[in-house]
């Protein structure tokens, strides 16, 4: 036993067999058998991994976007996020291009805030969420398609995120995340 801090651990053990047993149009879901115990099979999605941006302009106010989401079906509020489209692409080149496609604003101001994975039992996706600042409009509009073309983009203070996410109003993973997250860090600021 230790007093350390506590932290994940990196652990692998010996995949014996692996199996895309569904290539979807997005990602796959994959079929691992594990050589942990007695033997182990699972399954999950296996995801190419995500960044969003938490985007904050001059008066404290986020950049959300709504659109919508067909699993949950719901059109949720969330932040401009995105698949990284390529094995090995930056992820903060992937957050820039991302905060462009859905919000037509960048900024000049850029800091790694969380990385987390969405889903350790069911997903290996991991999404590594950006605090955007100095942020501007881009001078284009992007050209969007399907589920993005009818995408909603708002500007709302910090503390209407956090109170949406306490009422049960806003329900988006990254969204929660990054809201607690900063809010935590201008409390800490704060003190």
């Amino acid at each position: 036993m230790t007093d350390a801090p506590i932290a994940d651990d990196p652990t692998s053990f010996d995949v014996t067999d692996s199996t895309v047993v569904y290539e979807g149009a997005v990602w796959d879901v994959r079929r691992d058998e594990v050589a942990y115990g007695d033997g182990m099979v699972r399954e999950y999605i296996d995801h190419t991994g995500a960044v969003a941006v938490w985007a904050e302009d001059a008066e404290g106010r986020v950049l959300v976007i709504q659109q919508y989401r067909h699993p949950v079906q719901l059109r949720d509020w969330e932040l401009p996020a995105g698949l990284l489209d390529h094995p090995g692409e930056d992820h903060l080149v992937a957050a820039q291009r991302e905060l462009a496609e859905e919000a037509d604003v960048e900024a000049d101001t850029w800091e790694p805030l969380v990385h987390y994975n969405t889903s350790s039992g069911g997903s290996n996706e991991f999404i590594e969420i950006y605090r955007a600042r100095d942020v501007r409009p881009t001078g284009s509009t992007f050209e969007r398609e399907a589920e993005e073309a009818d995408i909603e983009v708002r500007w709302v203070p910090r503390a209407e995120v956090i109170a949406g996410i306490f009422a049960g109003r806003l329900h988006n993973s990254a969204l929660i995340v990054a809201a607690l997250a900063v809010d935590a860090l201008e409390r800490g600021a704060e003190q």
